[in-house]
């Protein structure tokens, strides 16, 4: 009959039917029914050392996730004080007060922004307000080391001196600081290193005002490469000699060539972790230890990290050497 509205009894059936095909298909393409809802493994091995007056180096031990760690989050007390990338485990929290206590906490965070419950409470004092200070200390030396399986190394060296006081020392890897260890220590343990890696380590003094030594010597350890993979095709050896020619500078280059069963036909040259240029022999490549002079026209007191690896005998590319840094000095 007309003018009588037409019933339709089965929309709200549809409707339903439309949702559920729907969240179907979200879970199937990974939607919400896949969030992920897990949090992190709480940050472990934490510590505060007091770097100075107004600073508290932190440092702690990786964590885990059921997908990646994102990164960290450091608090005072409460207060959030630093976010950091999954690859860093330590900062120097600074701006603080002489001779005061503090409290410190981390958190790990995953990709989905799920945070972990805090660590353990590491409490730390700063120290006093330091007499006037303007000499750096000296050097460590003797910096020795051995590596410890496939994934840990132990360092030692003999005490720097200072004016003042040495408050930390400072572990570098490839010109990163990786680890600190208080003042009135002359041994540092690394952990989470790579199997089959060559590192190159060197150590820096440090006083209450915060001034730093320059490096000490370097020390080359390589860990053992992990259970079943082949063993490793660094070259090693690797040493440089600064030198002038005119008005440019000569870095004279030498190696020992990783054993490969085969002949090396050429080798990469970093520099600042940047590729330079390919060295290919003009002959029949070398035996044993190789050479390479390289020339640069940069001015004096220009810094460089160096380091290189060898083109293998099936083509690829094999492991980095360990780091050089050499100053342009004449």
């Amino acid at each position: 009959m007309e003018g009588t509205p037409v019933q339709r009894p089965h929309v709200s059936s549809a409707l339903a039917c439309s949702a559920a095909l729907l969240l179907t298909a979200l879970t199937a393409c990974g939607g919400t029914a896949d969030a992920d809802t897990q949090r992190p493994s709480t940050p472990k091995g934490v510590t505060a050392q007091a770097s100075s007056s107004t600073s508290v180096h932190v440092m702690w031990e990786p964590a885990a996730d059921n997908k990646a760690i994102a990164g960290y989050e450091v608090y005072r007390a409460k207060t959030k004080v630093r976010s950091v990338p999954a690859a860093k485990h330590m900062i120097d929290v600074s701006g603080l007060t002489a001779s005061t206590g503090y409290t410190f906490t981390v958190r790990s965070k995953d990709a989905a922004g799920n945070l972990s419950a805090p660590s353990t409470t590491v409490p730390v004092t700063t120290q006093a307000t330091p007499p006037e200070d303007d000499e750096p200390p000296t050097a460590p030396t003797k910096l020795a080391g051995t590596a410890d399986g496939s994934r840990a190394a132990t360092l030692t060296w003999k005490a720097a001196e200072d004016d003042v006081g040495v408050t930390s020392y400072d572990v570098y890897q490839e010109d990163s600081r990786i680890h600190s260890v208080p003042g009135t220590e002359t041994t540092a343990e690394l952990t989470a290193l790579r199997p089959g890696t060559v590192y190159s380590f060197t150590v820096r003094a440090r006083d209450a005002s915060d001034k730093s030594s320059s490096d000490s010597n370097t020390v080359d350890l390589a860990t053992a490469s992990a259970p079943g993979a082949p063993a490793s095709t660094a070259p090693t050896g690797l040493r440089t000699e600064i030198g002038k020619e005119g008005g440019e500078f000569t870095v004279d280059l030498s190696w020992d060539q990783p054993k490969t069963g085969g002949v090396i036909p050429a080798y990469e040259l970093y520099l600042n972790g940047k590729q330079t240029t390919t060295i290919v022999w003009g002959g029949t490549p070398p035996k044993g230890r190789a050479t390479y002079r390289l020339t640069l026209a940069d001015p004096p007191g220009t810094r460089y990290s160096v380091k290189l690896r060898a083109k293998l005998p099936d083509g690829t590319w094999g492991d980095f050497s360990a780091q050089r840094t050499v100053v342009l000095e004449s």
